[in-house]
């Protein structure tokens, strides 16, 4: 019995070695041809400094350079938020036709786009890749370029940040568009308990290798986002894949994957009291669209529009019916 005991005890230890040694044996090879987001700017791109990261910015209906955000004075201002994977390139068909009837920010999110990617050791406190820090950068945004309240307008995952600044931040927001929002899936996809191994030396070695996979899954998963794939153009693709040639964005991905966790909104709902309105493709794979039906019938008072023939992206897929939906919205106010 005790030899077994024994024998039993030396497997255990060796199985213990494997893993936590074992990562560290497989290679991760570095990234290849990655420059600072900066050198990936676009003439219309803009940078400012909010909570100690370089926020990428664009500015609706201005000329190249131009930055300073001026408010107009019977019109609202839209701060557009991009959801998982996207970046201010997802707002490109609608941002110089809403700037006809307000003032309009897109910024590109921690982890995506060309907003800077900080490393672990580079920040103090929280995370600023959690959704709380998401949040209140958002506002802290708001603060730097001098708006004082804004619509905000989130996509998917851009919208679960949209509506936490809400609640967080009640005053700065004065309203919500909430465009196939991920409200009642959004969160981790891991349990609880298995969160805090993905945060492990471990899994922050190893964890950059699942992000870059990315490249190879995301361009079907952007055609699964289009009713209409073939409206996915590889021009489309090139423009949603730039960001990965920025340093760290494989490791900033995975930095988002520890720092998110279900946030439980659906419970809050009856804290916001302001206009809201849903809208989504009636063809959406990736929020299906009974979730947004559901979402508008749950929310105090909100608008629901929904857009025939269209997918999880009718800012990009359906461009005319969006900016009727949204001017509509702001027209009642």
């Amino acid at each position: 019995m005790r030899k077994l005991v024994r024998v039993i005890l030396i497997v255990l230890a060796v199985l213990l070695v494997v893993l936590l040694a074992g990562p560290f044996l497989v290679p991760v090879p570095a990234l290849e041809g990655t420059v600072p987001p900066e050198q990936l700017a676009d003439p219309e791109s803009c940078f400012v400094e909010v909570a100690g990261l370089q926020v990428h910015h664009k500015v609706g209906g201005a000329e190249p350079g131009q930055c300073a955000v001026q408010t107009l004075a019977d019109g609202p201002v839209l701060l557009l938020l991009h959801g998982f994977a996207a970046s201010t390139f997802s707002w490109r068909e609608v941002m110089d036709p809403l700037a006809q009837q307000a003032t309009v920010v897109a910024f590109d999110r921690p982890a995506f786009g060309l907003t800077e990617r900080p490393m672990p050791g580079e920040w103090q406190g929280p995370s600023p890749y959690s959704p709380e820090a998401q949040a209140d950068l958002t506002v802290a945004l708001m603060d730097e370029l001098g708006i004082d309240q804004a619509v905000l307008v989130g996509n998917s995952a851009g919208g679960t940040t949209a509506m936490l600044a809400a609640l967080r931040h009640p005053q700065r927001v004065e309203g919500l568009v909430l465009v196939d929002a991920a409200i009642y899936g959004g969160g981790s996809p891991f349990p609880g308990w298995l969160r805090p191994l993905l945060a492990s030396p471990q899994m922050r070695r190893l964890g950059p290798l699942f992000a870059r996979a990315i490249q190879q899954w995301g361009e079907e998963f952007g055609r699964s986002a289009w009713h209409d794939p073939t409206g996915f153009t590889q021009e489309i693709w090139e423009g949603y894949t730039k960001p990965l040639r920025a340093h760290n964005w494989d490791r900033a991905l995975w930095e988002l994957t520890i720092a998110s966790h279900p946030l439980g909104l659906s419970e809050r709902f009856d804290e916001l009291q302001l206009p809201i309105l849903v809208v989504t493709g009636d063809d959406d794979r990736i929020v299906p669209t009974e979730q947004s039906i559901r979402l508008a019938r749950e929310l105090p008072g909100a608008e629901l529009v929904v857009f025939p023939e269209c997918g999880h992206v009718p800012q990009e897929e359906c461009p005319a019916l969006f900016l009727d939906a949204v001017q509509g919205f702001l027209a009642g106010w």
